[in-house]
């Protein structure tokens, strides 16, 4: 039953009902520990990636048995397999690989190691972001391969002049990722991080970068398919011994072959490893900054 307050003259929930909704607010809090069986893992995981590559490659077969094109334009899947298993025999597969993934994860690194204080600097400094926020804008949205031959007549033909072109491409968007991060986050938070002594570095170690991580996470996101996109254009264009053959060397020399298998190789690597950088680092840590603020969706 419900008891009146003779002060206020209002009635008063039950003991029972304040216990049902404290029950309520406990389930909702409650995170499900049990782990997703391996049959769900397989059908919601890996059976939709799987069953497109399978759609591709019959469809790319059938392309090929209606001969819509030459065979020097158009190659079947098996002679592409071929390469990769010549490439695989003669011990240069890996180290095409390789060649192309150290470069890219060193120049973000770098990348990243500039653009975190630069976005830092431009979203607190308000003169800083007058002055250099349009830049860093224009600077993400010229194209990365606008940069490769300056940095040659720079650099040289050498490492250095890869980096650099990986930096250019890469800087501002993380830098502006950030930015817009730290744009979001509510001016309650700031206050609360001043009111309780975080100010300067300890401020934003602890209350500017954690609130903004949504946001600095799309930007490094964006930033590394800068820097791959960027080093892929300058293997392109920029070739020498020295520099040995990364990803996008193997597509010019296919192109210079003549050779569309080897071209296509070339490229199914260089996406293969777009979307194993993706799965193995990006998606896990955006999993878990969804997870820690409860936005992470089951499905």
């Amino acid at each position: 039953m419900a008891s009146t307050d003779t002060s206020a003259g209002t009635p008063v929930k039950d003991g029972g009902d304040l216990a049902g909704l404290e029950a309520g607010l406990d389930a909702l809090e409650t995170v499900e520990s049990s782990r997703t069986p391996l049959r769900e893992t397989l059908l919601r995981k890996v059976l939709p990636p799987v069953t497109a590559v399978t759609l591709v490659l019959v469809v790319w077969q059938l392309l090929v048995l209606a001969e819509v094109a030459p065979d020097y334009k158009l190659p079947s899947p098996a002679a592409v397999w071929d390469e990769v298993e010549t490439a695989w025999l003669q011990g240069t597969l890996l180290d095409y690989i390789w060649t192309s993934v150290s470069r890219g994860l060193l120049g973000f690194l770098l990348a990243l190691a500039i653009g975190t204080p630069l976005g830092l600097l431009v979203a607190r400094v308000g003169f800083v972001r007058a002055a250099l926020g349009p830049i860093l804008s224009g600077l993400q949205s010229l194209p990365s391969v606008a940069w490769v031959p300056p940095a040659v007549i720079w650099l040289g033909l050498n490492d250095s002049m890869m980096y650099a072109v990986i930096l250019l491409g890469a800087v501002p968007s993380i830098a502006n990722g950030l930015v817009a991060g730290i744009d979001q986050i509510p001016p309650l938070f700031l206050r609360a991080g001043r009111t309780l002594g975080a100010t300067g570095l300890r401020g934003a170690r602890h209350i500017v970068l954690p609130a903004a991580l949504p946001g600095y996470l799309a930007g490094l996101k964006q930033g590394w398919a800068f820097s791959w996109r960027s080093l892929m254009a300058a293997e392109i264009i920029a070739s020498s011994p020295d520099l040995g053959v990364g990803l996008g060397q193997l597509l010019e020399n296919g192109r210079n072959n003549a050779s569309m298998s080897q071209v296509f190789l070339a490229i199914f690597l260089i996406l293969l490893v777009g979307i194993a950088i993706d799965l193995l680092i990006f998606s896990p840590l955006e999993r878990r900054v969804l997870r820690g603020r409860g936005l992470l969706v089951k499905g």
